[in-house]
């Protein structure tokens, strides 16, 4: 996939995020490697709000200038390049990271127990498939942030205590797919344990099932979703591609 392309991806997720309620204004970071990246990345700049980012409002951190940048806290948020360039560095698989602070995930990180029981199809998904970094320290400057990198393992979801959640992917079509269904699961567990009654959760074996269900249900089904928005986008509010 062309650079151009990769770019008008993200910049599209964001616009949906913010369509989604799932953001947090100008907070909150998603970034993109290029393909046979050395740690390089793009990732949105400081101040900029969700609903308006474009292609070409994405910043480059580049591994050789990741010093340099931390120092320029208006041109991108020191605690981006921290978390984002320390899992893109470690965790081979993340080629794509999407973090926010999105309402109901946040709630679940929120628990004692953030365990995600499954007790529909979407909470059954991510069936032991969610890593969670439980030693919240403060925001996100360097010691934190390899915590965060040394806590996904083989995970693409990782659920921040206190803090939110990270979906880590090969692409961001994947991970974005993932952010998506995260909350959606995220959002019945939530609304589920909000009338006082009693859970119907699922067996480990039909929990297993159904997880392994999702992942070979279609290995495109995450390209044609973000296909589809940016379908609706490219109607809508086609300068996300600008």
């Amino acid at each position: 996939m062309e650079r151009s392309e990769i770019l008008n991806d993200l910049a599209a997720v964001f616009r949906w995020t913010a369509k989604l309620n799932m953001h947090e204004g100008i907070a909150n970071h998603f970034s993109v490697c290029l393909p046979d990246s050395d740690g390089s990345f793009y990732v949105n700049g400081t101040g900029m709000h969700f609903s308006n980012i474009k292609a070409s409002d994405l910043v480059l951190i580049e591994s050789k200038n990741f010093e340099e940048m931390k120092k320029k806290p208006e041109i991108v948020d020191p605690t981006a390049i921290n978390i984002h360039g320390a899992i893109h560095k470690k965790v081979p698989n993340a080629k794509c990271i999407l973090h926010v602070h999105s309402k109901y995930a946040t709630a679940l990180s929120c628990l004692k127990d953030p365990t995600l029981p499954p007790i529909d199809q979407n909470t059954m998904r991510f069936y032991n498939r969610v890593g969670v970094y439980g030693d919240f320290g403060g925001l996100g400057f360097e010691e934190e942030s390899e915590k965060m990198a040394n806590s996904i393992g083989n995970h693409n979801i990782l659920l921040l205590a206190n803090h939110g959640i990270l979906t880590a992917g090969p692409t961001i079509a994947q991970a974005f797919d993932d952010l998506f269904y995260f909350e959606k699961a995220c959002e019945t567990y939530i609304t589920a344990l909000s009338t006082g009654k009693e859970l119907n959760i699922a067996s480990p074996e039909v929990a297993e099932k159904t997880a392994q269900d999702w992942e070979n249900y279609s290995t495109d089904m995450a390209e044609l979703h973000l296909k589809a928005v940016r379908s609706i986008l490219d109607s809508e509010n086609p300068d996300y591609k600008q």
